[in-house]
């Protein structure tokens, strides 16, 4: 059935189109809401005229969206007839250029199209050229791109065929941009909705998106990602080709998971994966990514045993080949079921026939249904009304305990990625259950607006507590609670923001475990000034490492991107690049922040409690994220800078009863095992005292560890006021008085002269009143000689840090120290793995040894450049080391059979 509803454009038309169906579905009958549309103006094939004409019919989507009639699972699609012929081209140029505008356009508008569900887009247009004899020719093109497939708004150009009586269209024939017209030529009128619209539809209905979609939303984010890469290094030229490439991961007849092919929508499970190859700024040659996902078409996307061991088999390959594993979450948690074929047989035994409200004593079978059940499908007992059920276990696998079973398989392989891969997941739709112990257990968990993360659904929980309490799952498991509690590390508003949210975090990561961080170009020069600099009165953090819209700060420009920003927010941590090189960052918050206790609906005496945190200090919440997010740095292979500005742990009773020993302890295992190079850097005006000292003193892990401050930041045990109070007390000062003023000393010698006790007493009032006048001025000055006991001089004359480093030269000196080390670990890490008797120091002597630059030790610029243009010479030594070592081993177990 079509209808035509209101447009507000004159040369727009909107018709919906119903599906008539025999049988009522779910949601309603499928619906597509149709847009038609002429243009007279020239420039339809060009990107900005192409962008503008496609806003104009979103817009009118938008309006038509709104009409009551349309549901909210209704497929759009629209179609743009250009009446302007276009001149001096063919079909394959067009073809070219319209690929290249797709890619475009999908990038740049991916989130209206999702948001209005655009499944095609067809754009008419023709073109007018000379034939042979000199007369005009005029070919007739569309330009389509459609998701009906299965592939989101895959591009493809049809040539029209028109009858050479009528005029009208035939056939349409598929047109190669690389040149000629295809040999596929057919006839594709609109059909009623496919088994992949029918999917599309109710992955929409939960708040989805199609798994299978999420591979072409991974290829516009890609190519978002390149057109910001570029616009900030200002290259010019093309995207690669082959940007995106997946293979899914399909199983054989014997169980086997193996990579391969098939039409989309045909799997049987609710769980899909894709083994995908992207090209990103930082890896053109490519890099892989294990892609696992719910399929929320099939079965709710719920966990069954099949799921469980499809779940296991992908996570378990990504380990084996050390590469990053992402989960897109969209399920209602482990599957539950029943032997339906027994539920017309069951009979019951009451009590009294007569008065079923007596109750019942068992359920039971007759002897025929129990004589035609298969061996084994339940137990009972003989009864004399027939087989009384003791026990049902079915002959279908997967319907109740054995879906735990494998729900517990896979969240120990989860735990098991975590610690050995890269692991992220992203809710949409809804995570229940096992799904949301996944997405914890994977860490790190990006979370769409409408996407609850849940154990139980809100219905279940007020039948438990016998009232309406809760009336939807966000008040469970929404971003209002997953984000202040530290699950959720970010929020996106949809689908499209999400798989940008990956693909950014993805660029932080080295394609495998163990590879050199993911360095990319830069053009924000290492060697500039950081301009933005701390002030002694609270401040921003996040504005020392990004820097504003005038003044740069430490990281490259526009490459700092903050996590878990709702919890913990004392404070705040994030990742960013220095001179291309991503590194994980930690920066205090300076200023006052609060921490939010929601109330709880179920209970009728809870209230909202909001408790405020004072600047430069560690609380229990803001010590667990730190420790969180340093494990996490661990696990993606990051160098961290540690911007360390803390006064100490809050160690009121609040905080002592809510841990704060146990989550200040967990910063120092954290660095403890922490495998790669950690920089502690105390800002200008920053301080570090006391405790928070302690936990991230570089003793706990010297060989990756390093201190450094700036000439303004300062480092002791307590601040100087409370060290005067202890240590340059009233009475120091006041006998420093006495021996610095003249006006003391005079009165001292008048006291000592005098006999008088009239005297005596008008000099001791004289004495009184000028020491409480000097008392201001000599506190500070106490005050001052405490501070200088805490200031960079000191600290580097103990020991304490490696150096001072000036704010203003921070960016190049830990560009430099953080490149060379990235090297020279790598280099040791390989010399010490090919001869095991070989110490970090003997490994780093070779490499002294290979090197030419005087100041070995205190020249990191010089260093680094070594590494990186003797790289060769470097491998072919620690070759060499691997074959004396080997040699030695030799020899080694040859005395040892001498011996024996």
């Amino acid at each position: 059935d079509v209808e035509r509803i209101p447009a507000v454009g004159k040369n727009a038309q909107i018709y919906l189109g119903t599906e008539k169906s025999v049988k009522p579905s779910r949601g309603g009958a499928q619906q597509v809401v149709f847009l038609r549309a002429i243009s007279h103006s020239p420039g339809m094939v060009t990107e900005h005229g192409a962008q503008r004409f496609l806003l104009q019919g979103l817009d009118e989507l938008e309006r038509a969206q709104a009409n009551s009639k349309v549901n909210s699972q209704s497929s759009s699609r629209i179609f743009l007839h250009s009446l302007r012929e276009l001149e001096d081209t063919t079909p394959e140029a067009v073809a070219k250029l319209f690929n290249q505008i797709i890619g475009k356009l999908k990038s740049t508008l991916a989130t209206r199209l999702l948001k209005l569900r655009v499944d095609e887009i067809e754009v008419k247009i023709r073109l007018l050229s000379t034939g042979s004899d000199g007369e005009h020719v005029t070919q007739s093109l569309r330009l389509v791109a459609s998701s009906v497939e299965g592939e989101w708004l895959k591009p493809s150009v049809f040539l029209e065929q028109p009858d050479p009586v009528t005029g009208v269209a035939t056939q349409y024939c598929l047109v190669n941009p690389e040149g000629g017209a295809g040999d596929m030529c057919f006839v594709d009128p609109y059909g009623v909705s496919n088994v992949v619209q029918t999917k599309r539809a109710v992955a929409r209905r939960v708040g989805s998106t199609y798994a299978y979609d999420f591979l072409g939303l991974m290829e516009v984010g890609l190519i978002s990602e390149w057109s910001q890469y570029m616009k900030e290094t200002g290259k010019l030229g093309d995207i690669p080709a082959n940007l995106f490439e997946s293979q899914e991961f399909v199983e054989t007849a014997d169980g086997e998971v193996v990579l391969g092919s098939r039409p989309i929508g045909t799997n049987k499970i609710a769980m899909v994966g894709w083994l995908v190859k992207m090209k990103t700024p930082e890896y053109p040659e490519g890099r892989e990514v294990v892609v696992i996902a719910n399929d929320v078409t099939v079965q709710s996307g719920s966990f069954g045993v099949e799921e469980d061991e499809f779940f296991y088999k992908l996570s378990v390959y990504a380990r084996k080949h050390k590469l990053p594993r992402i989960y897109i979450a969209c399920n209602a948690g482990a599957r539950i079921g029943l032997v339906d074929e027994l539920k017309d047989k069951l009979n019951i035994k009451f009590n009294d026939p007569e008065n079923p409200s007596k109750g019942f004593e068992y359920l039971y079978l007759t002897d025929a249904d129990y004589n035609a059940l298969p061996e084994g499908a339940v137990k009972a007992e003989k009864k004399a009304e027939g087989w009384a059920l003791t026990d049902v276990i079915g002959t279908k696998h997967g319907i109740g305990v054995e879906n735990l079973q494998g729900s517990g398989k896979i969240a120990g392989e989860t735990s098991a990625a975590y610690d050995e891969i890269f692991t992220l997941s992203y809710v949409t739709g809804r995570s229940v259950g096992i799904g949301a112990y996944l997405v914890r257990l994977g860490q790190r968990v990006i979370q769409m607006q409408d996407g609850p993360i849940i154990l139980t659904g809100y219905s279940a929980l007020n039948k438990l507590l016998g009232r309406e309490v809760y009336n939807s799952n966000d008040q469970l498991g929404g971003p209002q609670i997953m984000y202040p509690n530290g699950v959720s590390h970010e929020i996106v508003d949809d689908d499209q923001a999400g798989v940008a949210a990956m693909i950014k975090w993805l660029s932080f990561v080295s394609k495998k475990v163990g590879a050199l961080p993911a360095v990319r170009d830069c053009a924000d020069p290492v060697d500039r000034k950081v301009e933005w600099r701390p002030t002694p009165t609270p401040y921003d953090p996040r504005l020392m490492m990004g820097g504003d819209a005038n003044l740069p700060g430490f990281f490259d420009k526009g490459s700092f991107k903050e996590y878990l920003a709702g919890w913990g927010k004392a404070v705040v941590i994030g990742r960013g690049r220095l001179g291309g090189i991503p590194m994980g960052a930690i920066a205090v918050e300076t200023r006052q922040v609060e921490q939010v206790v929601p109330a709880d609906p179920a209970d009728p005496n809870s209230r909202e409690a909001v408790l405020p945190q004072a600047g430069q200090v560690l609380f229990p919440d803001s010590s667990y994220k730190t420790a969180q997010a340093i494990r996490d740095f661990a696990k993606e292979g990051l160098p961290v800078m540690i911007f360390a500005n803390w006064r100490g742990f809050s160690g009121g009773s609040r905080d002592m009863a809510g841990e704060i020993l146990k989550f200040g302890s967990m910063i120092v295992d954290a660095l403890r095992e922490y495998e790669h190079p950690v920089y502690m850097y105390i800002p200008p005006h920053g301080e570090l005292r006391g405790g928070s000292w302690v936990v991230v003193d570089p003793t706990i892990n010297e060989d990756k560890m390093e201190m450094y401050a700036d000439p303004q930041g300062r480092g002791g045990i307590l601040e100087p006021a409370g060290i005067t109070e202890i240590k340059f007390r009233q009475p120091d000062q006041l006998k420093m008085m006495h021996r610095l003023d003249p006006q003391l000393k005079l009165l001292d010698a008048e006291l000592e002269g005098t006999e008088f006790e009239d005297a005596k007493e008008d000099i001791l009032a004289q004495i009184k009143a000028r020491e409480e006048a000097l008392k201001p001025v000599y506190l500070q000055a106490a005050t001052e000689f405490a501070d200088l006991h805490d200031k960079t001089g000191r600290m580097k004359a103990k020991g304490v840090i490696k150096s001072a480093v000036k704010w203003e030269e921070s960016r190049a000196f830990f560009y430099w120290r953080a490149k060379r080390r990235m090297y020279e670990d790598n280099f040791v890490d390989q010399m010490m793995a090919a001869d095991p008797t070989l110490t970090k120091s003997g490994a780093l002597d070779v490499l002294k040894s290979m090197c030419s630059v005087s100041d070995f030790d205190g020249d990191n610029e010089a260093v680094a450049k070594f590494y990186e243009k003797e790289t060769g010479a470097v491998n072919a030594k620690i070759a060499s080391v691997k074959v004396d070592g080997i040699k030695a081993k030799i020899a080694a177990l040859e005395a040892e059979m001498k011996a024996l």
